[in-house]
């Protein structure tokens, strides 16, 4: 009998810990949304393969950075920023049919560029997100102090 009892409080204590990982995604997201507009935005994190490399996500900005974090993690830390003044939008664009099935329905891919002297040093990135998340972003963009030359 003792061997039963212990095999039940590890399936128990499993079920708890499977419990608590699917409660912490959305509260994360909850804490996430506190410091600013959340919305969805994938980012192509790997440019290899084309049409691939999508990671769906969400994104926030505030006064002057745009914060991307993984859909899926618990990390409260952005694994990408865009800081406001840096970044120009290059080009926009229809998903092509490849990535259309890896990002949300209905998104846009937006290609930003950094400015040189920026900590990326001038990397290109692509993103997408929701027609209505890229008015506000394209606005929150345009409503940046002027840009120095050359950017």
């Amino acid at each position: 009998m003792h061997g039963w009892l212990a095999v039940l409080v590890v399936v128990v204590l499993v079920a708890l810990l499977a419990a608590a990982a699917l409660i912490a995604l959305p509260l994360r997201r909850r804490v996430l949304a506190r410091d600013g507009g959340l919305f969805e935005c994938s980012v192509r994190l790997k440019t290899a393969t084309p049409g691939a490399g999508w990671v769906l996500g969400m994104a926030r900005y505030n006064a002057e950075m745009l914060e991307w974090f993984r859909f899926f993690s618990y990390s409260t830390r952005p694994r990408a920023s865009f800081l406001r003044n840096e970044v120009r939008v290059v080009n926009s664009r229809e998903p092509d049919p490849v990535e259309a099935v890896a990002l949300y329905a209905g998104q846009q891919v937006v290609e930003l560029v950094e400015h040189v002297g920026s900590a990326s040093g001038g990397q290109t990135w692509e993103i997408a997100m929701a027609t209505d998340s890229l008015t506000g972003f394209l606005s929150w963009l345009e409503a940046a102090p002027p840009r120095p030359p050359g950017l």
